[in-house]
């Protein structure tokens, strides 16, 4: 049975291959589609991305190791008709041993020009699904008004003692992708 989760919970995640959905319903009449993107930023002991390719999204789609996979970008969140509108999936037996900390975080593209945020967007949420059994673990239904934000970090793997955790996080930033990116990588961005 899932466990439904709230802001700021833990739990032992108990798995070592999942798939990390997200799902969103943009409310009709904003005049534009909405481009939500999920992306998961694999950081260090440090707190920081060792190196750019650890830094999964739509243009990046596996990390080096090929622990964790972006299964493509919606870029109107119409691929899901009640199902999950992105997804990444996750191998913790790949995982680089640096890495102690994967974020997902979804963002608006374009969220500015658009004038677009999160209280536009309705039933958001993050789950986490046993990749073996197809099972839901867990669900994290993102209930506050974001409506300001035009990005959330919806939750956390984290390990702790050599074991994966799991932590429903629901903060969000009135910020872009790029806001993540020079936040959690001090290299050279070659693009």
């Amino acid at each position: 049975m899932a466990i439904n989760l709230q802001k700021g919970q833990k739990i032992d995640i108990g798995l070592s291959r999942m798939t990390v959905g997200l799902g969103w319903n943009p409310n009709e009449g904003t005049g534009y589609d909405f481009d939500l993107d999920v992306s998961a930023i694999m950081i260090d002991a440090s707190r920081l991305v060792p190196q750019d390719e650890f830094f999964v999204f739509y243009n990046n789609v596996d990390s080096p190791e090929q622990s964790v996979h972006h299964t493509g970008d919606d870029p109107t969140g119409g691929n899901s008709d009640g199902g999950d509108d992105e997804s990444i999936t996750v191998d913790l037996t790949k995982v680089d041993a640096r890495i102690q900390e994967i974020l997902f975080v979804v963002t608006i593209h374009e969220a500015q020009a658009r004038r677009q945020n999160f209280g536009q967007v309705r039933d958001s949420y993050i789950r986490i699904l046993d990749n073996q059994t197809g099972a839901e673990v867990c669900k994290y239904e993102l209930g506050e008004d974001f409506s300001i934000e035009t990005a959330i970090e919806f939750g956390r793997l984290y390990k702790r003692g050599g074991a994966w955790k799991f932590e429903a996080s629901g903060v969000g930033y009135k910020e872009d992708l790029a806001f993540f990116l020079s936040k959690y990588f001090k290299g050279q961005i070659i693009k």
